[in-house]
């Protein structure tokens, strides 16, 4: 029996990938042999702190102004399928270094923790392989990356003075691979600076999970304005690297590192939480003005970098690099077998009834047309306990907010109780979306007997990929991941930081 032939897309893809590999690879070894400059490309990932899709101008938010990130979109590729693998800021942060489920990760897979050394991260890799490597701003964390005995920062060095003062410091014969994090949009906000900087509260986009009400508008419009604020910064930076000569070959990344902070959103499993804005440009290699449809993770970003410096992935990373996508050309859906995305999540906060340290562990598969939720303690509380924790407030895994307070102190407005609801209440071990008719992922189909046959195909599809990839709440050891100490102090949010990209 004869073989099918491979499709034309995926022959032409592949020929693009295989012979970027072997540019790189030339590159790099005739620089090494010449003592030239190292023309492997340049990296400079840029992340902001709870940004959720799809607030960004290029997904056509009616509101905010993202002229950088929009910038990026039109000379390189917007995808609209990127999912963080947690909700979490250090879990999510962890996938991204290790190019891995964040369940693989030991105490790594929980909110303030640590990531043992054991697990290689890719600015490491590449600061080993002769790059230039620094961070500014957030970057890996909150946590302790010390307390399971590491000894270099899982981002490389940090730059006190931001891209400009980093770049300065390069050997010139070097690649670099910078880590520009912000601690925008993170809360707390100034209580009505989205006002103030001239967003309109009146035509904002209220999520259909949240209720429309004037404080709930402001809230938004002042999330919107540090969305901004993060643009801004990016903008500078893609300022000086301009100035360098060297943008043609740097891989530039824009990002966040999941929904934001909002009730409902941030920590939770919903698109809110998960879904998150990306754009990728590398004008060397990229196409300009893509629109990819494919499921992302961004666990798939570290072996993408990896490969594109021409050094091998580490077996242990489960991303997926994205230079085939990359490489090849047109939009929409590029690569059939990337129809789907996991995501999951553990302990975020130590929220459930003192003197519990425990989280709400809980996995998902998302599809084109189905989100799939397994909740694996649904006894507990997926926003913390009603009546505090160990860590303070009420519903303490849901950052304070005026639109928190809305749904806590009018709960028993019938007007709002849904919100709240949605919000706050105990969930069912399963939950099932029809994104067709709930693109909001408000109604829980899962024991609806016209969508069983859908929820049993899901069900099975997570188990079999929860299993391949190792995750310990497979193989009953899920306690395991809960063990691990929660090295925040209780009922403290981090300071915001600034990420000082000015030169």
């Amino acid at each position: 029996m004869s073989r099918r032939a491979p499709s034309k897309r995926r022959v032409t893809v592949a020929c693009g990938v295989w012979l970027l590999m072997a540019t790189v690879m030339t590159v790099a070894v005739a620089a090494a042999a010449a003592e030239v400059p190292d023309r492997r490309p340049n990296i400079l990932f840029c992340i902001a702190d709870d940004w959720g899709w799809p607030d960004a101008g290029a997904y056509g938010d009616p509101v905010v102004k993202t002229p950088a990130f929009d910038r990026v979109a039109r000379e390189g590729v917007l995808f609209e399928n990127a999912f963080v693998t947690s909700p979490s800021c250090t879990p999510s942060r962890n996938s991204i270094l290790t190019g891995q489920y964040h369940w693989r990760l030991g105490a790594g897979a929980n909110l303030w923790s640590s990531l043992a050394p054991t697990h290689e991260t890719y600015p490491l890799l590449v600061e080993d392989a002769g790059y230039h490597v620094g961070h500014a701003g957030k970057a890996w964390g909150p946590g302790d990356w010390k307390a399971l005995g590491r000894t270099r920062h899982p981002a490389g060095e940090q730059v006190h003075n931001g891209f400009g003062a980093f770049l300065e410091k390069r050997p010139s014969e070097k690649p670099f691979c910078f880590w520009l994090g912000s601690s925008d949009p993170h809360r707390p906000y100034d209580e009505g600076s989205g006002r103030k900087a001239g967003i309109d509260p009146s035509k904002v986009r209220v999520p259909s999970d949240l209720p429309d009400c004037e404080t709930v508008r402001s809230d938004l419009a002042d999330y919107l304005f540090e969305v901004q604020r993060f643009d801004r910064d990016i903008a500078k930076a893609l300022a000086i690297l301009d100035a360098t000569g060297e943008a043609a070959n740097t891989i530039v990344v824009i990002t966040g590192d999941h929904g934001m902070p909002f009730p409902r959103h941030k920590a939770h499993l919903y698109d809110s939480g998960t879904h998150v804005p990306l754009v990728i440009r590398w004008p060397a290699v990229v196409k300009t003005a893509r629109r990819v449809t494919d499921f992302i993770s961004l666990a798939d970003l570290a072996p993408t970098f990896l490969e594109a410096a021409g050094l091998a992935v580490p077996p242990a990373m489960t991303g997926r690099s994205l230079l085939p996508l990359l490489a090849a050309e047109g939009s929409g859906r590029i690569d059939p077998a990337r129809d789907h995305v996991l995501v999951g999540r553990e302990r975020h906060t130590p929220a459930q009834e003192a003197p519990s340290t425990v989280g709400y562990p809980m996995r998902a598969i998302r599809t084109d047309s189905h989100l799939y939720i397994r909740n694996f303690e649904p006894d507990r509380w997926p926003s913390g306990a009603p009546t505090g924790s160990t860590r303070g407030p009420v519903f303490s895994d849901c950052d304070d907010s005026p639109t928190k307070q809305v749904l806590v102190e009018r709960q028993d407005d019938p007007t709002i109780r849904p919100f709240y609801d949605l919000a706050f209440a105990k969930r069912p071990a399963e939950e099932l979306y029809d994104l067709a008719t709930d693109p909001g992922q408000l109604v829980n189909v899962a024991a609806d007997p016209a969508h069983a046959q859908a929820k049993d195909d899901l069900a099975a599809r997570l188990t079999e990929a929860l299993g391949t990839t190792a995750d310990p709440r497979m193989t009953g050891r899920g306690d395991v991941l809960e063990s691990f100490p929660y090295l925040g102090p209780p009922g403290v949010i981090p300071a915001k930081r600034n990420p000082a990209t000015e030169p």
